[in-house]
């Protein structure tokens, strides 16, 4: 099946500087690929290429299996929800009717907006002045409007960043339950456990070069360093080395009833990728 996106040597370029060195990758139908990396490591400059609102220096890139200076036709523009920096919403209107607009746009029954409202959290907060509304509730609306008509393909830039725990959970939820029914997700964050939580798949870009891309398990397993953690009881936490050394130790404090609990070691997503550039994600 041929991938819903398809990135070949991208390269974008602004004055002397490149913003994204000669990327490439593919997102499959179905995935919730994740795209990691800090501010200005090139992920908000790639998700609008991918979404034609910027033109690449040279590289291919496909959506839908077309090139990206055909996706101002309305036949695609309808199989594509968006929630990026620049997303806006009508301030002098309500919730509901800046929706209401948005379905007579895309031709959605008005009974979806009830749906997207639970999913996000805001369907007490309906006939509010969007004006009124926090940065948050902003930001959810606006995730709303991007999933109103059910896309094909959901691009995703940071669309937790100016929300609580409570309600991160509660979207995270509702992009679970729309990757179920079909749509492909794009995730770009610089949240780690968000990703693990999500993605199938995650690329790490770092100064426009990715630099690595796979899923989060296979990540874990080719950087974890074969320790584990045991905590025995009189001696408190103890790291050991998965060894013949190791598994005769952990088999007397068993058999002294000392042995409280054991776990491997195996690194966090943060942890790989700052091995792996030398830089937090924040």
């Amino acid at each position: 099946m041929q991938p819903i996106i398809e990135v070949d040597q991208l390269l974008k370029a602004f004055g002397n500087k490149s913003a994204l060195q000669h990327i490439q990758f593919n997102v499959h139908q179905g995935e919730i690929f994740g795209f990691l990396g800090p501010s200005g490591s090139g992920k908000t400059t790639t998700v609008k290429i991918l979404t034609s609102q910027l033109l690449p220096t040279s590289g291919t890139v496909k959506v839908f299996g077309q090139p990206i200076n055909k996706m101002n036709d309305s036949s695609h523009k309808r199989r594509i929800g968006i929630l990026t920096d620049n997303s806006a919403l009508y301030e002098r209107l309500t919730i509901q009717d800046n929706l209401e607009l948005f379905c007579r746009l895309y031709d959605v029954e008005s009974k979806r907006i009830a749906e997207v409202l639970e999913e996000v959290n805001l369907a007490n907060d309906r006939q509010t002045m969007v004006k009124k509304l926090s940065k948050g509730m902003k930001q959810r609306v606006m995730l709303a409007r991007a999933i109103l008509h059910k896309p094909d393909l959901l691009f995703l830039d940071e669309p937790t960043s100016a929300l609580d725990p409570v309600n991160t959970l509660h979207i995270h939820e509702g992009l679970r339950k729309l990757n179920r029914e079909g749509t492909t997700i794009f995730l770009t964050t610089h949240n780690m456990m968000e990703a693990e939580s999500l993605c199938d798949r995650v690329a790490f870009i770092h100064d426009g070069v990715i630099k690595a891309i796979d899923t989060p398990q296979q990540l874990r397993l080719a950087h974890a360093d074969q320790s584990m953690t045991v905590l025995v009881k009189g001696e408190g936490k103890r790291v050991l080395q998965q060894n013949e050394e190791s598994a005769q130790r952990i088999g007397q404090w068993m058999l002294e009833g000392r042995l409280l609990s054991i776990h491997s070691n195996e690194p966090t997503l943060g942890d790989i990728f700052v091995k792996m550039t030398g830089r937090e994600l924040q």
